[in-house]
């Protein structure tokens, strides 16, 4: 069963509690919390507060994924506000064991992401420190883009490396991924799918998340 993380970004902030709350009646498996600084990618989000906020309405785990220039300046503020898992990206930090570690001291799982224009080969083999492999299918910092097609090798290359050398580290994909691709990406060995616009903008949010559950 796959799982769908519902990207907070998209939700309607005004009515952000009753967002939250409907996702988690639905079944969702987790938040994918978009964190953003306006200098590593072109647009600013939030920050601890609202992550904050968002760990006192659900007990729904919580991905923060830090779009950020120097994240390790805030893994243990996130971690305090309450995320589960903290991604930051191979593009910052090159070589990523060293912070890798550090989340796991904080108490809390660690991800690595790589944006569409890195090859998959180059994050390959710091898999074993991580728990989560985010491949973003867009370029972050505005949703309701369009899913860059190329992602979908990548995602088998993670899972054959994943697979060949008896990893547990999960795959996420995130960026355009609607009803359309969700299967295709499932197939090519995808485990976790965020869906900002396409969840929180859908018109059957239950059908959707059914339907991802399903494949």
């Amino acid at each position: 069963m796959s799982k769908i993380a519902p990207s907070v970004l998209a939700a309607d902030f005004a009515r952000l509690e009753e967002e939250i709350k409907d996702a988690d009646r639905l079944g969702v498996d987790m938040f994918h919390l978009d964190i953003m600084d306006g200098h590593f990618v072109p647009n600013i989000s939030y920050g601890p507060g609202i992550v904050r906020t968002i760990n006192r309405i659900t007990d729904t785990f919580l991905d923060a994924h830090l779009m950020l220039s120097e994240p390790e300046k805030y893994f243990e503020a996130f971690v305090k506000s309450g995320a589960d898992l903290i991604t930051f990206h191979l593009e910052v930090h090159p070589d990523p064991e060293p912070y890798a570690a550090a989340l796991r001291d904080l108490g809390v799982q660690a991800g690595i992401s790589i944006n569409p224009d890195m090859p998959v080969e180059n994050v390959l083999p710091f898999l074993r420190h991580f728990d989560l492999l985010l491949l973003m299918s867009v370029f972050p910092g505005f949703g309701g883009q369009k899913f860059i097609e190329d992602v979908i090798p990548k995602i088998e290359a993670a899972r054959h490396h994943i697979d060949t050398n008896g990893l547990s580290t999960v795959i996420q994909v995130d960026g355009g991924v609607d009803g359309s691709n969700a299967a295709r990406c499932v197939e090519a060995g995808a485990d976790i799918l965020v869906m900002g616009t396409a969840f929180f903008r859908s018109p059957d949010r239950k059908a959707l998340t059914e339907s991802v559950h399903a494949l």
